[in-house]
């Protein structure tokens, strides 16, 4: 079995693939501070608990966002597991070109989605990641990433508006029965869920007319991936384990 782990801002994301067959996903929380033993346990006891045995995993890739996790995290991986882990950094194979002015600037995030979403449904192609923050990122025919858009995640500006606003309270994120809001929460759950509806329907629009590019397929993945792509006809796949797929494809590629 391999474990593939996705280090992102808020969550730590786990999954497990016998083959090509994703056995199970699971999450820890980034923010808490955790010694190696405790990424160790946790992971061994979380496995365990689904019914996935530690003896069972045989190697695992890592790709993370979040620098200050992984010197414990990979011992943890190390002690707990017998594994080495092969880390998402500079250098290492993943089938993707990056063209960019800076490409040691790219996200490994970015490029497992992107790595993802090119084996899996080819080229060119705009995945789009609904995490803390929400990317857009094109790659083209021939597997090169080409450019890419950040901008605030929906949680972002979420907690914006009540930190910063002293009469705003803290919300559910979820789409409003309509967008003629009349009261104070669903008025600000229709401007961030609609808001980013028309913010990824702009985007997409223009880098896809900029690009000058046919035929091309948007993948979107990401917690709310999935509420915003429900609400508009500008993508077309919605794809809740791409990160992990693209982890499992670029493992592959390292040939071990």
């Amino acid at each position: 079995m391999l474990m593939a782990i996705d280090v992102g801002n808020t969550n730590i994301t786990i999954g497990v693939f016998e083959g090509e067959t994703l056995v199970g996903t699971f999450r820890l929380t980034t923010s808490i501070p955790r010694t190696s033993d405790e990424y160790g346990v946790s992971i061994g006891e979380i496995l365990e608990t689904n019914g996935i045995s530690r003896k069972n995993v045989k190697d695992a890739i890592i790709a993370s966002v979040v620098p200050a996790v992984m010197h414990s995290l990979v011992s943890g991986v190390i002690k707990y597991f017998d594994i080495n882990p092969v880390i998402v950094e500079p250098g290492i194979k993943t089938g993707i070109k990056i063209v960019t002015e800076n490409p040691k600037q790219i996200g490994a995030d970015r490029i497992v989605d992107a790595a993802g979403a090119y084996e899996l449904y080819g080229g060119p192609v705009l995945v789009l990641d609904y995490g803390t923050a929400t990317t857009y990122d094109l790659v083209s025919a021939d597997g090169a990433f080409m450019a890419g858009v950040t901008a605030p995640g929906i949680r972002i500006s979420a907690k914006a508006l009540w930190r910063d606003a002293a009469k705003l309270p803290e919300i559910e994120i979820k789409k409003p029965e309509h967008i003629l809001a009349r009261e104070t929460i669903s008025s600000m759950q229709a401007g961030l869920v609609y808001g980013q509806i028309g913010q990824t329907e702009y985007i997409v629009k223009h880098m896809i007319e900029e690009s000058g590019y046919e035929n091309v397929k948007v993948v979107a993945t990401g917690g709310l991936g999935g509420m915003i792509s429900q609400e508009t006809n500008c993508i077309d796949i919605y794809d809740p384990n791409l990160t992990l797929q693209g982890m499992r494809f670029i493992y592959n590629k390292q040939g071990r």
